[in-house]
């Protein structure tokens, strides 16, 4: 098990008081939830460039994984939820290690998409973030029906997420569809990310802000 350290920096425009930087616990070995993968940065960045519309927002992030995301909106003020798959200790106990070693204070819980257990009912996130969540299409309507679930339960609530666009737009559309949900905006990953993080990245990413459809509102 080889475990390592990743160090994340974020600068504002020029004024250090706007400079964070995270540190990810990362284990080369383990298994996926235990990496920073490309779809995570990205997702983080975008956090962080806009980071006013986080600060004191609620906020839960989907197979969290690593966090980086989530971690960067707790950073700029964010109350901030991580959740990966329940049956996966290892990696929520990594999420704990990494708030800690950051200094900050997450809620950190087991949440599985498609099972209805009793503390996703409590969640109310305004913002719900999910990096590379759509790596499974067997995972899809699951996924989709945990967010269409808790954007249900938030109005006006939203699900940004990055993803690999492996096999088109066209699948995860026909599933958003079905769940009741709508794609408000669609970017190119690399469209906002500094040259020197695009540099070594690579893949067609992009990011994808999911709201209800308005026939899915509840009365």
């Amino acid at each position: 098990m080889t475990t390592t350290i990743s160090q994340h920096d974020y600068h504002g425009d020029g004024d250090s008081e706007t400079s964070i930087s995270i540190s990810v616990i990362e284990n080369l070995k383990e298994e996926y939830g235990l990496f920073v993968w490309p779809c995570s940065v990205i997702l983080a960045e975008y956090v962080w460039q806009h980071r006013s519309r986080f600060r004191h927002s609620s906020i839960l992030e989907l197979g969290a994984g690593t966090s980086l995301p989530g971690l960067v909106a707790a950073k700029v003020g964010a109350n901030v939820t991580l959740t990966d798959d329940a049956s996966k200790p290892e990696v929520l106990d990594n999420m704990r290690r990494v708030c800690e070693l950051n200094k900050l204070n997450c809620n950190v819980m087991g949440l599985t998409w498609g099972v209805w257990d009793a503390p996703i009912f409590d969640l109310q996130p305004n913002i719900i973030l999910g990096a590379d969540v759509l790596y499974d299409s067997s995972a899809f309507d699951d996924l989709f029906a945990t967010v269409s679930f808790l954007l249900q339960s938030s109005p006006d609530a939203v699900f940004i997420t990055t993803y690999h666009n492996r096999s088109g737009h066209h699948l995860i559309e026909f599933v958003m569809v079905k769940w009741g949900l709508k794609c408000v905006k669609l970017l190119d990953g690399f469209s906002f990310l500094p040259s020197h993080k695009a540099s070594v990245l690579s893949g067609n990413i992009q990011l994808v802000e999911i709201v209800l459809s308005s026939n899915n509102q509840k009365l």
